[in-house]
C-alpha cells in the first residue's frame, strides 16, 4: 500500500495516468435584456460539494481517456464515515475510528473491491479540491486509474467550517 501525505492532502492506494479542466459553460444574455446577478447564500452544501466532486472526477476521467466511474452507495458511506471522522475529532489521516482503514470501511459498508482513497481538507469549494488533487500525482493516479469503476465521495463540515473531503475508488 502505499501512503503519502502533502500538507492538506493524503492519499492511499492498494496499487500504483494529464490534467484537462472542462471549460465553464457560459449563458449568453439576449440583448436588451438585464442580467441577473446570483449572489451564493453561503458555503455550497455538503451534498453539493459530494455531487460536483462526482462530476468533475468523471469530467477528468473523461479528458484522459478513461471510462466514467458510477456512484457506489456503500463507498458513499464508507467515504462519509471517514469525513465525519475527521470533521469531528480534527484529525486529518487515513486511519480513522479503531484504527480503520479505506479497506475495512469499504469492507464494513458491503463493499469488497476497494481500490483507493484520497483525502483533503480546507479546500472551500469542489474544484478547489479536485485541482489540488490532480497537481498531487499519487491523487491524480487515484482519479485516473482508469481501472476503476465505482466512486464515493464524503464531505463534512468541522464546527468551525473546515470541510473535510474523502473520496474512495473501487474496483467493480
Amino acid at each position: 500500500m502505499l501512503i503519502k501525505s502533502m500538507g492538506r492532502l493524503a492519499v492511499l492506494a492498494t496499487v500504483p495516468a494529464l490534467l484537462a479542466v472542462a471549460a465553464p459553460a457560459q449563458a449568453a444574455v439576449p440583448a436588451g435584456a438585464a442580467a441577473a446577478v446570483v449572489v451564493p447564500a453561503g458555503p455550497p452544501t455538503e451534498a453539493e460539494l459530494m455531487s460536483l466532486i462526482v462530476t468533475q472526477t468523471n469530467q477528468r476521467r473523461h479528458a484522459a481517456g478513461c471510462g466514467q466511474v458510477a456512484v457506489d452507495h456503500q463507498l458513499v458511506e464508507a467515504s462519509v464515515q471517514q469525513s465525519t471522522y475527521m470533521a469531528v475529532t480534527g484529525t486529518f489521516g487515513h486511519f480513522g475510528r479503531g484504527g480503520s482503514t479505506f479497506v475495512t470501511r469499504a469492507r464494513a459498508a458491503g463493499y469488497t473491491h476497494p481500490a483507493g482513497e484520497n483525502i483533503g481538507w480546507g479546500y472551500p469549494t469542489a474544484t478547489a479540491i479536485m485541482d489540488a488533487w490532480m497537481a498531487s500525482p499519487a491523487h491524480r493516479a487515484n482519479i485516473l486509474n482508469c481501472a476503476a469503476r465505482s466512486i464515493g465521495t464524503g464531505v463534512r463540515y468541522a464546527a468551525n467550517g473546515t470541510p473535510y473531503y474523502t473520496q474512495l475508488f473501487g474496483w467493480s
